[in-house]
């Protein structure tokens, strides 16, 4: 292990230390064990403001998840910014797109395809699906969710010739994606416990983290761990 890989080992023990008290986290009931998973990251969009990468690095993140887009036509303001500065450091990127229910697959990858180059990113890209605005109550059914779903996930791997991870939460994973998007690698949002009975690439644990390097209207910032060790996440993205 380079020294650089050492040191940022070591910061994500002392970092984690802050957020992990004993065997719970200290805004997030989630309990994260850190031996198991050592390989911290975030995810940011133009809430976090003006972001000071090397900042980040230097507190041990390992890989980031940057909004990109959303729908057909909207372009996260701050996603030129962040893939910019972000590629000066050795910190993993990817970039994701919310995905919205209301308009075709093909259009939303056109939008996220537009914004993101293939080798602005070192990981597979990533499509955000959860409910939003009056979703949780009328519910799109599967057969809806997949007609748009499906085109957006092929374009996009069709693209960037990577498998897009799907980010979600438990009960959007278990209506939408548990039965026909099983395979793809998946990022689960789960802030009160660890989600040990699916498979996860990426956990986000925590959306109340505190870091230094950020200057937005959001005081916090998304926490996760990779699904790994350090060796294995090296050999997958590195």
């Amino acid at each position: 292990m380079s020294r650089f890989r050492r040191a940022a080992a070591a910061a994500i023990g002392t970092m984690m230390t802050l957020f992990c008290a004993g065997s719970s986290c200290l805004l997030s009931d989630a309990v994260v064990n850190t031996s198991q998973y050592p390989v911290f990251g975030v995810d940011v969009s133009h809430y976090q403001g003006d972001i000071n990468w090397k900042e980040l690095e230097d507190q041990g993140v390992r890989f980031a998840f940057i909004k990109a887009t959303e729908g057909s036509g909207h372009i996260d303001e701050s996603v030129r910014d962040n893939l910019t500065n972000g590629a000066e450091t050795d910190i993993k990127l990817s970039c994701y797109h919310f995905f919205s229910f209301d308009s075709p697959g093909e259009t939303q990858a056109d939008n996220f395809i537009a914004s993101v180059g293939k080798d602005e990113i070192d990981m597979p890209p990533v499509v955000d699906i959860e409910y939003y605005g009056d979703k949780a109550i009328n519910k799109p059914s599967p057969a809806e969710a997949e007609e748009i779903l499906s085109p957006l996930l092929q374009r996009l791997e069709e693209h960037y010739g990577k498998k897009p991870i799907i980010y979600t939460t438990l009960p959007v994973y278990l209506r939408y994606v548990r039965k026909n998007y099983s395979d793809y690698p998946l990022w689960i949002r789960s802030v009160k416990f660890e989600p040990d009975l699916i498979e996860w690439k990426f956990w986000q644990y925590s959306d109340h983290g505190l870091l230094k390097g950020y200057s937005g209207d959001e005081q916090y910032i998304d926490l996760n761990v990779y699904c790994g060790s350090e060796e294995e996440f090296e050999k997958e993205f590195i």
